[in-house]
Parts: structure tokens; sequence; C-alpha cells
């Protein structure tokens, strides 16, 4: 057994021994070697400094100023760019949505503005043509000689605007052909499918059309203004050949004559204490003593008076002693439109009112206070009854001896004549002024327009 494991403890031991030669030759071979750093009998060690890893060049104060620049320019560069982006995207986000806003509303408001422009030359139109019937009707009632120029004057003016309101409605088609005959052009958006704008975008075409669009509203809306005008002017001018205040019919006193008056019949008896009276007229012509309403009796024909003079209104109540007058109530010189006139008097405060056109314009306190005016007097529209002219048979009182003078007659139309047996209120007298209201329909319980008895005498006459 021994002898058996010794070569094998021979062979290890010649392996540990070549093994422990071969370190010591190098370490004496590394000892050997000479190095940068060995220090040396006899000699002065001098240092040697090792060169850094990373070495650069050093840099001076311009390069670091123009490097400091380039940075700054660079940054500079790069928010610009980011800024413009942003805006870019904005504005073609809102450019987008305002474009995408007028496809939706544009065309619906241009086809409204059409129709309605449309609408309203038809309607202008159609009063215009009634407007010239009723002239026509008119002239056969007309019986003095310049009212048939007035007519012809009018008839021409309606015509021309009846032929102002054909070529407004011919511009509003050819507006409609030509702004409104694209494809798509005024159809309001589908809800299903979206925007036609949203969808593809808006060409250059499209803006042209929708520019083209904005421009014809504004020539529509500018025709519908004169259109107006032209209708207001119209209006104007043949408002004053109808009756005011809902009023169906009116008298009409074609000129001044003695002959020329209207007889009133009242149903109670006019034996009052207080009283107001309201008409409406329409002078042709006046001079210093018009008279509109007018009572008497044998004993005192100028119980109640309603007067007009040049450019004034009067009121008298037992005489010219009692006088209430109105200034500027009148136009000088020739024809006026309508005036609503009211007069009022109250026995017990002996205080007279006159009122035009709804408003008090003059008061007058101690008018024939205590006074009952008195029964079985007559009462007439456009003349008085007075001393000066022999009466003609069958007319009037019998018993009154007094006639009408040519010089006081009215001429012109009257309509609503009412009297009561009170003083109304200002509320109730400015109802009935009102030329667009319906104050036709209140009627007086002494006088009542349209219910009592009114005899027209001479050349005047009833007139719807």
């Amino acid at each position: 057994m021994f002898w058996w494991r010794l070569p094998q403890a021979v062979c290890v031991l010649s392996a540990c021994v070549c093994l422990v030669l071969a370190y010591e030759d190098d370490i004496e071979i590394n000892f050997a070697d000479t190095y940068y750093n060995e220090i040396t009998d006899g000699e002065t060690p001098e240092p040697t400094p090792s060169s850094a890893p990373c070495s650069s060049p050093d840099l001076t104060k311009w390069d670091k100023i123009f490097s400091m620049l380039e940075n700054s320019q660079m940054r500079e560069n790069m928010l610009l760019q980011y800024a413009d982006d942003i805006i870019k995207v904005e504005m073609g986000s809102l450019r987008g949505e305002m474009l995408r806003f007028v496809g939706q509303y544009g065309g619906t408001c241009g086809v409204a503005v059409e129709t309605a422009g449309r609408r309203m030359a038809l309607q202008v139109e159609g009063r215009l043509r009634e407007t010239l019937e009723r002239l026509k009707r008119d002239e056969t009632l007309d019986v003095v000689g310049n009212s048939v120029g007035n007519f012809n004057h009018l008839e021409a003016m309606v015509q021309q605007l009846l032929s102002a309101a054909r070529t407004q409605a011919s511009r509003l088609s050819k507006m409609e052909s030509s702004c409104f005959s694209s494809p798509g052009a005024g159809m309001p958006m589908n809800s299903k499918t979206g925007s036609r704008l949203a969808e593809g975008g808006m060409t250059g075409h499209q803006e042209q059309e929708v520019t083209s669009r904005e421009l014809a509203l504004d020539g529509v809306v500018a025709a519908l203004q004169q259109t107006r005008v032209e209708l207001g002017e119209v209006l104007r001018s043949s408002r004053q050949r109808y009756l005011p205040a809902g009023c169906e019919m009116a008298l009409l006193f074609p000129m001044r004559s003695r002959r020329i008056y209207t007889s009133v019949i009242p149903d109670v008896p006019l034996s009052v204490s207080s009283f107001t009276v309201c008409m409406w007229v329409k002078p042709t012509t006046v001079s210093n003593k018009t008279v509109l309403f007018s009572y008497g009796n044998r004993r005192n024909p100028y119980e109640i008076q309603l007067l007009l003079g040049q450019t004034s209104a009067l009121f008298t109540i037992g005489g010219e002693a009692h006088l209430v007058e109105a200034r500027g109530v009148v136009k000088p010189g020739g024809a006026s439109d309508w005036i609503h006139l009211c007069g009022a008097w109250s026995s017990e405060q002996g205080l007279a009112s006159l009122w035009a056109d709804g408003k008090k314009m003059a008061s007058t306190p101690g008018v024939a206070e205590g006074h009952v005016l008195p029964d079985g007097g007559s009462l007439q529209l456009g003349q008085e009854r007075n001393g000066c002219c022999p009466l003609s048979p069958g007319s009037g009182v019998q018993g009154f001896e007094g006639g009408f003078d040519p010089k006081l007659a009215f001429a012109g139309k009257m309509t609503g004549v009412n009297m009561w047996d009170r003083v109304l209120s200002e509320e109730e007298i400015s109802q009935l002024a009102l030329q667009e209201g319906q104050g036709c329909e209140q009627r007086g319980n002494v006088v009542a327009w349209g219910v009592t008895e009114m005899v027209p005498h001479g050349g005047a006459q009833f007139m719807n």
C-alpha cells in the first residue's frame, strides 16, 4: 500500500517545487525593472507631472460671450417658433369656427330677410292699391273744384309709390337669384350629418359667396329702409283723407254758404248746468270767426259757441263776454289737418276749459257761474243763428227770428260730434283725442254721434 502511493507523493512534491521556483523568478524580474518614479542613489529627484486624461485649451472672455449669445439666440428662436405655431393653430381654429357659424346661420338669415322683404313688398303694394281705390271712390264725393286737383296730385303720388314698391320687389327677386342660387346656399345645417363647412372646409369661392351674401343683405336692408320712408310719406299724405279715431262717417261742408249747415235734434232736453262738447274737424279754410257748434234761443242766440279763428280756437258760454281762447291751434292760411276740440263748462264752479288734441290749452274761471242752459233752443253745426238775415221757409225753430251769415259758415269735414251733461276728466278727453284710437265709440248722453238725429241742409252731406 505504501509503495503504491510513493510515486504519487513524489510527483506532487515535484510540482510544488517548480511552482516556487517560477514565482521567485518573477519577483526578481519585476524588481529589476526601472520606473519613472524610482529614486536612485546620488540623483536628485525631479517631479514629473502627469498629464490630465481630458485636456482642453483655455477659453478667453470673448469666446465665453459668443457662446452665451449663441445659446440665447437659440433659445429665442425656439420660443418664437413655439409661439408662432400656437398662434397659427389658434387662429386656424377660430377661423374654422367663424366659417362654420357663417355657413350654419348666414344662409338661414339671408333667406329669412329675403322672405320678410318680399312679404313687406307685397303688403306695401296691396296697401297702396287699396289707398288708390279709396281715393278713386272719394272722388265722387268731392264737389269743390280744388279737391279734384288734390285728388289728381295724390293719385300721381300713389302711382309713383306703387311703381317704387314694384321696383323693390323686382330688386329683391334679383338679389335672391344672384345670391341664393348657389348649391347649398341658404340651407340650414343638418343636425345628423353636421355642418357642410365642418366636413370639407371652406374654399375661396365659398368665402366669396359668403361675402356676396353679406353685401346682398346690406342692399336688402337699404332697400327696405327706403321703402319704409316712401310708405311713411304716402301714409302721412293719405291719412288726412280718412277719418280719425275709428269714425265711419263724417259731415262734409263743401263751401261757405248761408244755406249749408246741419241741424241737430237732441234726444234729451238741453237744460243742463254743466256739459262737455267734443268733435273732430278738418277745415278747408277759416276766417276770423268760423262757427263749428252753436246753440241758442230767441232770447240769447249765443248760449254755446265753439268757434275757429285764423290760428286759434274759441269757446263761449252765454255770449262773447265769457270767452275762452286757445292760440296756435289752427295752421295759418290754408287747410289744416284733423283737429280734436273739446269745450267743458261747469255752472257750479264757473270754470270753462278749452282742449285741443287732448291737451288743455286754456281755462277761465268765473264764466257764467250759476247759469243754467235754457231748453227749447236751436242746435246746429257749421253755422249760428242771428238777426242778420231772414229765415228760409221751413228752417229753424218756429218764432226764432234770425238767419245765417255766410261769412261765419264752416267749410271742411266734421266727425265725432258728442255732448255730455257733465265735465269729462282729463284722461277721458285724452282718449277721445287719439287719432289712431277708437274715440268715436265713446258717445255722449245728450248728443251721440251716429245715434242722435242730424239733418244736413243745402250742400252738406254725410260721407263714409
